[in-house]
C-alpha cells in the first residue's frame, strides 16, 4: 500500500520535511535528526492509516499529564468561570451559564467536544450564547482543558448586535413628565445628566457628592474604574432634592436591575417610545459630549471607559456639525484678544 507521506531532506538546511502526496503540501519536521524524523514520518502515516486508534492513543497520552481530561465536563468550565469573575460580572456570567441553548454540551465531555456540537448551540442560541461560548472555548483552551480548538476562529458565526440608540431629549422630558414617583423621576433625571449605569446610579450616596467643588465620582459597579464628573446648577438641583446622607435612592437600589429595565420599558410602552433601555441614557450622554465639542478624554472619565474604542462606539451615532473654517479663525482671533469667548469646536442640538 503506497503511503501517504514521504520524507525528504534539504541540502542547504540539513532539516527533514514531508511530502503529502494526496494535497502536495510540504511541511517541515523541525528536525535535522534522522531517527526522529522518521519517527514523526511513521506517525503521520499511521494516523492516516488508522484515525479512531490514533484518537484513542492520543486521549491515553494527555491522560497521562491531566487525569481528569477525559471526565472534565462544560459544566466545570462554567463552574469554573463563574469563580474567576467578581462582582457585577460574576453575577452576569451566573444567569449566562443558565443559557438552555447551553444545555446540549453542558455534560458532554470537554474532550469529546466535535465542531458540530458547537455548532448546534449555536443555531439554538441567541448573540449572548454566541459571546459567552466563546469565552468558555477560550477558557479551555487557555487552561489547556482542550488539546485542540474544536472551532477554528474564522469559522464562528460573526457577533451581530441589535442596533442600540440613544435617547433623545424629547423622550427623556415626556418620561419625566408623566413620572409620578419622585424617587424614580429624580433617577431618571440623573440619568439624563449623569450618563452612568443604571446600577450605578441606583447605588449612590451621599458621600459620593463634594459639594465644595461640584464634583460626583463613584466606582463603576462593573469594571471597578473611578468615573468622575463636575455637575452644573441643574444636576445639582436635582442633587439637593435627594436625601442628605447614605442612599440616594434608598428604594431602587434594593430593586433588581431587570425590575428597574422592566419598569422603565413599561413607561416608554405607555408613550409609544420603541428602541431604547436605560442605558441609552449613556449613549445620549456619550453623543452629547460629542456634538458639544466636550474632549473625548473628559467624557471617556465621566463615563468611567476604560477603552477609548468603546467610548467611541458609545458616541459613533452622533450628529456633529462642523463650523466653518473662516468663522472659526475669527472667533479664535478674537478669543486671543479677549473680544470673545473661547470658540466653539463643534456644535450640535442636545
Amino acid at each position: 500500500m503506497t503511503k501517504r507521506f514521504r520524507l525528504y531532506r534539504r541540502a542547504k538546511t540539513g532539516r527533514f520535511y514531508i511530502h503529502d502526496s494526496i494535497t502536495g503540501k510540504q511541511d517541515s519536521l523541525h528536525s535535522s535528526d534522522r531517527a526522529t524524523a522518521i519517527r514523526l514520518l511513521h506517525s503521520r502515516n499511521e494516523a492516516e492509516e488508522q484515525p479512531a486508534v490514533n484518537l484513542q492513543i492520543a486521549r491515553a497520552y494527555l491522560a497521562a499529564t491531566d487525569p481528569h481530561i477525559g471526565t472534565r465536563t462544560w459544566q466545570y468550565v462554567m463552574d469554573e468561570m463563574v469563580k474567576l469573575k467578581r462582582g457585577e460580572t460574576q453575577r452576569r456570567w451566573l444567569v449566562a451559564v443558565k443559557d438552555k441553548a447551553l444545555d446540549t454540551v453542558r455534560d458532554l465531555a470537554v474532550l469529546q467536544t466535535r465542531a458540530e456540537h458547537f455548532l448546534r448551540v449555536l443555531e439554538a442560541g441567541k448573540v449572548s450564547t454566541n459571546v459567552h461560548l466563546r469565552r468558555l472555548h477560550n477558557l479551555a483552551l487557555d487552561m489547556n482543558w482542550l488539546p485542540w480548538p474544536v472551532l477554528a476562529k474564522r469559522q464562528w458565526p460573526k457577533v451581530q448586535f441589535k442596533d442600540k440608540r440613544a435617547i433623545t431629549w424629547e423622550e427623556h422630558q415626556a418620561i419625566v413628565a408623566r413620572e409620578q414617583n419622585a424617587e424614580r423621576k429624580a433617577f431618571y433625571q440623573l440619568a439624563w445628566h449623569l450618563g452612568a449605569s443604571q446600577s450605578d446610579i441606583a447605588f449612590l450616596e451621599a458621600e459620593n457628592i463634594d459639594w465644595e467643588h461640584n464634583v460626583i465620582s463613584y466606582a463603576r459597579k462593573k469594571t471597578g474604574t473611578i468615573a468622575l464628573m463636575r455637575f452644573d446648577h441643574e444636576m445639582a438641583a436635582i442633587l439637593r432634592s435627594l436625601p442628605a446622607s447614605g442612599a440616594l435612592f434608598p428604594y431602587l437600589r434594593t430593586v433588581r436591575a431587570s425590575d428597574r429595565a422592566t419598569e422603565f420599558k413599561q413607561r416608554c410602552e405607555r408613550l409609544g417610545i420603541q428602541g431604547i433601555t436605560l442605558h441609552s441614557y449613556r449613549y445620549a450622554w456619550a453623543e452629547r459630549a460629542k456634538k458639544a465639542g466636550y474632549p473625548e478624554r473628559f467624557a471617556q472619565e465621566a463615563l468611567g471607559h476604560n477603552s477609548k474604542a468603546v467610548h467611541r462606539a458609545y458616541a459613533r451615532k452622533a450628529q456633529v456639525e462642523l463650523p466653518a473654517l473662516g468663522e472659526y479663525e475669527r472667533q479664535r482671533a478674537m478669543f486671543l484678544e479677549g473680544k470673545a469667548a473661547e470658540p466653539i469646536v463643534c456644535a450640535g442640538g442636545a
